[in-house]
């Protein structure tokens, strides 16, 4: 099993920056790929980026340039640096861990088995 741990979010203004941060312990050696998912109220889960372990990196296009996700090995530990922030940013950001991550499955919030209990981004206009 592995533990996801978020943290980092809060109340900010539209245009400001965030990082997020997502501790992993328990089987870390089992895993190859994290990512981070938001859900606004009302609406659906969705993919905001994810890292493999080998090396890739993706994001959603209405992050893409703004937001960057990064890992320190040493630490076990996920990040997500956002910058210029919008209101449509605003919802529960969510840490997530999976054994069977790739290229092609990786914005699938199915193949992540292992999950966080969400950290709440709000951004205000």
């Amino acid at each position: 099993q592995v533990q996801l741990v978020e943290s980092g979010g809060g109340l900010v203004q539209a245009g400001d920056s965030l990082s997020l941060s997502c501790a992993a312990s328990g089987r870390t050696a089992s895993i190859n790929g994290m990512g981070w998912f938001r859900q606004a109220p009302g609406k659906e889960r969705e993919f905001v980026s994810a890292a493999t372990w080998g090396g890739s990196t993706r994001y959603a296009e209405s992050v893409k340039g703004r937001f960057t996700i990064s890992r320190d090995n040493a630490k076990n530990t996920l990040y997500l640096q956002m910058n210029s922030l919008k209101p449509e940013d605003t919802g529960v950001y969510y840490c997530a861990a999976g054994r069977y991550i790739s290229a092609l499955t990786y914005h699938a919030s199915r193949v992540y088995e292992y999950w966080g209990q969400g950290t709440q981004v709000t951004v205000s206009s």
